[in-house]
């Protein structure tokens, strides 16, 4: 079973992956294949090379409890390299195993909105984008041409910002902080302003995690504090200047940092879609 808050279980018919923006910056799925090929893992001989695994193909029809499935934690089935017939190989194996919920994620939406029009989209299909900051807010646009039958927005890790986007027509949004080596801490009212954002456009709001670094609880050593700008900036520890806006945080880990926003868990799903 996967530990990933919003999922059951991950499938990799795809390993490996590219950097294509600064979300990538830090990213756990390269750190992992590492791993996995030193240990000898055959699935990860190439590294992080893109691969693509015929034999993993079939796997979620051995599951017979329906799951919700997390598609390429490990890749992004959107990749250039990844060929269109291999793409809709996971759908049919996607639609006949129609007992589970398959969640797929790409931050390749140019080729998501190209491609979409030719695949057989199976209604337990939930198509996301990734979204770090602003920046790349574009990456909603192209989702909504696509014809899945659940839309959604992983605004994870949150690096900058996102003080406007169109949600309409998505109907799902994770939000979270990002963790492990290397983290860069996130100003909580980026979450906040998120949660807002879904509510008015009536988008279910999971929020995922702080990350490492959370609001700092009172009575934190001085010293381990660290201060962010609304936009993401850190403060000099030797700037004493006062600002509304800036947000007190220290790094204490995901597990410790929790996943609770202003007292309270969000763990809503996407309602079903006619």
């Amino acid at each position: 079973m996967s530990e990933i808050e919003w999922t059951d279980e991950t499938w990799n018919p795809v390993t490996g992956c590219t950097q294509i923006s600064p979300g990538c910056e830090n990213c756990y799925a390269l750190r992992m294949s590492r791993r996995l090929q030193a240990m000898g893992q055959p699935n990860y001989r190439n590294g992080f090379e893109l691969t693509t695994h015929d034999h993993v193909l079939d796997k979620p029809l051995s599951w017979r409890s329906p799951r919700k499935v997390f598609v390429n934690s490990m890749s992004d089935l959107f990749h250039r390299d990844v060929p269109i017939e291999f793409v809709e190989r996971v759908l049919d194996v996607c639609r006949r195993a129609h007992w589970h919920q398959f969640q797929i994620l790409t931050k390749r939406s140019q080729r998501l909105a190209k491609i979409a029009s030719k695949l057989d989209w199976p209604t337990n299909v939930w198509m996301g984008v990734s979204v770090e900051s602003q920046s790349y807010t574009f990456r909603v646009d192209h989702l909504r041409e696509v014809p899945a039958e659940v839309r959604f927005v992983s605004f994870e890790p949150l690096i900058g910002p996102v003080n406007q986007v169109d949600l309409r027509g998505i109907h799902w949004a994770i939000v979270g902080g990002e963790s492990g080596p290397g983290a860069r801490p996130s100003h909580p009212d980026w979450f906040r302003r998120l949660r807002d954002i879904c509510e008015k456009s009536d988008t279910a709001f999971f929020f995922k995690q702080y990350g490492d670094y959370a609001p700092a609880p009172a009575g934190t050593d001085e010293k381990r504090l660290v201060r962010i700008g609304k936009m993401g900036n850190i403060r000099d520890p030797e700037d004493s200047k006062q600002r509304k806006t800036d947000a007190t945080v220290v790094r204490m880990g995901k597990g410790r940092a929790g996943r609770t926003l202003d007292g309270k868990t969000w763990d809503a799903y996407p309602i079903e879609v006619s």
